[in-house]
């Protein structure tokens, strides 16, 4: 398998655990991005390679943003996203208390 497949499974992969973390039908994810739904399949499957303003339109439509990062940055922002030892949620997820006290606002 070349590196641009093994590329291009990776990012569907990703796009995939997204999708249903939003709990999005490909129909909504593709509506939301502007695409087909073929096109969205295929992009997450792996079997076609998309536009970067696709890209950016579609992680939109799930919630993220793609962003550009230095190659030296990789490993610190994986621990960022990375749970700690002693906690089980990654770094960015808000704290079970901020979600409680944002409710009694």
């Amino acid at each position: 398998m070349s590196s641009e497949s093994a590329a291009l499974l990776d990012i569907g992969r990703l796009l995939k655990q997204a999708r249903l973390a939003a709990s999005l039908t490909q129909e909504q994810v593709a509506d939301l991005a502007g695409i087909s739904r073929p096109r969205y399949r295929d992009i997450e499957t792996g079997a076609s390679a998309a536009r970067a303003t696709t890209l950016i339109n579609i992680t939109r439509a799930l919630g993220l943003e793609l962003m550009l990062i230095p190659q030296a940055m990789v490993p610190a922002v994986r621990s960022l996203l990375q749970p700690h030892a002693d906690d089980d949620l990654p770094a960015f997820a808000p704290q079970p208390e901020e979600r409680d006290r944002g409710s009694e606002v």
